[in-house]
């Protein structure tokens, strides 16, 4: 079984924001393979289902970015998974162009609140990520304002692409294992 955890904030307001970003992959993935995102539990909406032949809970935490490892946490111990090789984390990353990804396997938070509080949440650093690229936030812009803040009509674009790419590596993980998918998608 894998959890499969996309980054977000709940409520309308932030709906389609570049730090959203993570939800909108899970709500992809859900729709290709016919998972319903119905369940509420560990601090977040859920879904279950199967993607390549796997057993899979996708999971939005509804915590807030800042305490999305809360959320990982609870679910981590409730359904007994190991982060190492049972996680993958799908969030924004400001220093990848719009329409980028790019997977690790492990690393530091790079500065992103949501991957600070699951690495604290979970003690260590080594659990699947895709990072999924909104662009660098420009001269004197406020960082909250920008990665809080919507895509212009071009970047949509590219970032609709870039959810769905990232919905493909997800389940190229699943079916090949992360180093394949590393391979494949950069």
């Amino acid at each position: 079984m894998y959890l499969i955890v996309g980054l977000g904030n709940p409520t309308y307001q932030y709906a389609r924001t570049r730090h959203n970003i993570g939800f909108e992959v899970i709500d992809e993935l859900a729709d290709r393979n016919g998972i319903s995102m119905e369940l509420h539990k560990h601090k977040a909406i859920c879904g279950k289902g199967s993607i390549a032949g796997e057993k899979v809970i996708l999971l939005q935490p509804q915590t807030y970015m800042n305490l999305s490892g809360e959320s990982i946490r609870e679910a981590i111990g409730y359904y007994k998974l190991n982060p190492k090789n049972q996680l993958l984390v799908i969030f924004d990353d400001i220093s990848l162009d719009v329409g980028r990804i790019r997977l690790r396997a492990k690393g530091s938070a790079g500065g992103h609140n949501g991957v600070k509080s699951i690495i604290a949440c979970l003690g260590m650093d080594e659990f699947w990520r895709i990072k999924v690229g909104v662009g660098e936030k420009p001269k004197g812009w406020d960082l909250a304002d920008y990665v809080l803040g919507r895509f212009n009509e071009e970047d949509r674009i590219k970032a609709d692409e870039s959810v769905e790419r990232a919905a493909k590596a997800a389940e190229c993980i699943l079916q090949k294992g992360m180093e394949a998918a590393m391979n494949l998608f950069h």
